[in-house]
């Protein structure tokens, strides 16, 4: 035992001098193992937050003595966490120690769940995500030829991943644990696309066919001859193999239609409730959060069907989606013709609002903020969404819209879309939070609620900036408002009370007034991943409190700009401490 001890020691880099250090300096040194253990086990993550010394690597994470060794890391370094004196620690060092002592035992509150055994879904599961950085523009960057070399080494992790996903997903068929059908679904056809396209089409040699300039001659054909021999000789035939397995063997095994979602996996109930824990930061119940939904859809319907007639909309505004569907689908609210008429539209409404940044924030981030469209490979899957730039402002924070028909865009929910995806949502918490003098494993954290939450209220902030003047978008910022609300419903009805698919896709289309596609993406998202869905509503409702709470008790003091400050000013948190946080801030602010 006392060698296997001093074996992780040294793998987690522990100095037998460390007794003898002062307790701040103790914690420094554990925070720093623990980001860079953390980094090294999970590199795709360390590269989606920029940092990118370890992008050459794509470790077998899902194998399970890989698995069991980073459960034993996480161990030791709570033990040592333990023993190092709260009450001798100034008080930014208590929080740093709070949070990295709640990091370490979420982490560990999933050991009982074999969530390696269902490594294959459709929202970013490890291929995919190669595949995605392949553009370089989504993280990782392709420059250099020492940073083509690195993703080259990655792509070549891919066959070794594939095959031990096979090994995990027949052990999951033997124990029931297994994807639902609707997520294989989704995925297989993503998978099959990586398999069958050649290396002249290829993802993953996409690099070398637009090689960056600045190369010589001698790299230009030696990473074209091995990006083409790696994908042809060894990738391709992995990802065949895992297709083939994934149709013939594992579609058939998944977990039919009806009642699909995790209660229904071994242990599911737990499980569940450990992602609800995790993606809120709160101990709510998934029965609490489904009545919390509809007590929040509620609350939204009212609002749409006050506006309906400012809309001159006559129908029933709440039946088979009323306002919504038809603010939606209405050829007055589609314009489009093109996916550069939709991307300098966002550019449109990132222009009226980037004067008025001043009044409602402090501190603005370094990176600029660009909006791009959707990579082809994941559109038909993805939702919109942001990536990180670099802190220094080298590199943009990027905007990514899915356009896949223009025609049928609206520009209904565009601006409060901009607004939660762009500046001031997770432009502004991640671009903040990136510069900020913070340990790396806060610099580089991300807590579901906090920016999901923050992302939502941002908002809200449409009316602050008079980007909902007009009534058709004031319509659409509730139909995204009423998504976050409805998601606590049928989030918790699939996982929790046995909800089938069709179900939550009634549901979700009567009350978002989505179509059927649209429906079908959000549910299924649901399905492959538990409870992340549930951190919106969840962390803007608490922010919104805060605000309020604010508001009511500075009275003529309250700026808002400096309670944004004070939001984002620590970066993430879990929402109690976000909330001890302004609370000692009014309090400091009423004398």
């Amino acid at each position: 035992m006392r060698l296997q001890a001093l074996t992780l020691a040294l793998t987690l880099g522990l100095s037998l001098a460390a007794h003898a250090a002062t307790p701040v300096e103790r914690l420094t040194d554990l925070a720093a193992r623990y980001y860079d253990a953390r980094a090294r086990f999970d590199p795709i993550a360390a590269t989606q937050l920029d940092d990118h010394r370890f992008d050459d690597q794509l470790p077998l994470d899902i194998a399970p003595a890989e698995r069991a060794k980073r459960f034993a890391a996480w161990r030791g370094l709570l033990k040592e966490l333990s023993a190092v004196p709260v009450k001798a620690l100034p008080a930014a060092e208590r929080l740093n120690h709070e949070l990295l002592t709640q990091q370490l035992r979420d982490l560990l509150a999933f050991e009982p769940f074999p969530e390696h055994l269902l490594p294959l879904h459709h929202m970013g599961a490890t291929p995919f995500q190669v595949a995605f950085f392949a553009s370089g523009e989504a993280g990782q960057p392709l420059k250099t030829a020492a940073q083509l070399d690195a993703y080259l080494k990655r792509v070549a992790g891919l066959p070794a991943w594939c095959d031990q996903a096979i090994v995990n997903m027949r052990e999951g068929m033997q124990r029931g644990v297994v994807q639902a059908l609707p997520v294989v679904e989704a995925m297989l056809p993503m998978l099959k696309n990586l398999a069958d396209t050649d290396a002249e089409r290829s993802a993953y040699t996409g690099p070398v066919r637009a090689l960056p300039d600045g190369l010589s001659a001698d790299d230009r054909t030696r990473l074209a001859a091995a990006y083409r021999r790696e994908f042809s000789e060894r990738t391709q035939p992995a990802l065949r193999r895992l297709a083939t397995f994934v149709e013939a063997e594992y579609l058939p095994a998944a977990r039919q239609r009806g009642s699909i979602g995790w209660s229904t996996l071994p242990n599911g109930r737990a499980w569940y409730q450990q992602w609800v824990h995790e993606q809120t930061t709160t101990d709510l119940t998934p029965q609490q959060i489904h009545a919390l939904g509809l007590q929040e859809v509620a609350r939204i319907q009212r609002e749409i069907t006050r506006l309906a007639p400012q809309m001159g909309f006559t129908g029933d505004p709440l039946k088979d989606g009323g306002l919504l569907a038809w603010a939606r689908s209405d050829a007055r609210f589609r314009p489009f013709k093109t996916e550069a008429e939709i991307l300098d539209h966002y550019r449109a409404l990132n222009a009226r609002v980037m004067p008025q940044l001043p009044r409602l924030f402090g501190r603005q981030p370094r990176m600029p903020l660009e909006i791009r469209p959707e990579p082809e490979l994941t559109r038909q899957t993805a939702s919109d969404h942001y990536t990180l730039g670099q802190a220094d402002g080298s590199a943009p924070g990027i905007f990514w819209a899915v356009i896949n028909d223009p025609a049928e865009y609206s520009v209904s929910s565009m601006a409060a879309l901009f607004l939660h995806e762009g500046q001031p949502g997770h432009h502004f918490h991640l671009g903040l939070q990136a510069e900020m003098p913070l340990p790396e494993f806060r610099r580089r954290q991300w807590i579901n609620a906090f920016g999901e939450g923050w992302a939502l209220y941002a908002e809200t902030l449409g009316h602050d900036l008079g980007l909902y003047d007009a009534p058709v978008s004031q319509a659409g910022a509730l139909r995204l408002e009423i998504g976050r609300a409805a998601r606590l419903v049928v989030d918790t009805g699939l996982h929790a009370k046995g909800w089938s698919r069709e179900q939550a896709l009634k549901y979700w289309r009567d009350t978002t007034g989505a179509s059927e596609q649209q429906a079908a993406a959000q549910i299924d998202r649901y399905l492959a991943w538990p409870g992340q869905a549930l951190g919106y509503k969840i962390g803007a409702l608490k922010i919104q409190e805060l605000r309020r709470r604010a508001e009511q008790k500075l009275g003529p003091k309250f700026s808002l700009a400096a309670f944004h400050d004070q939001v984002l000013g620590e970066g993430s948190l879990p929402l109690s401490v976000l909330e001890r946080r302004v609370n000692a801030w009014i309090a400091s602010q009423a004398r």
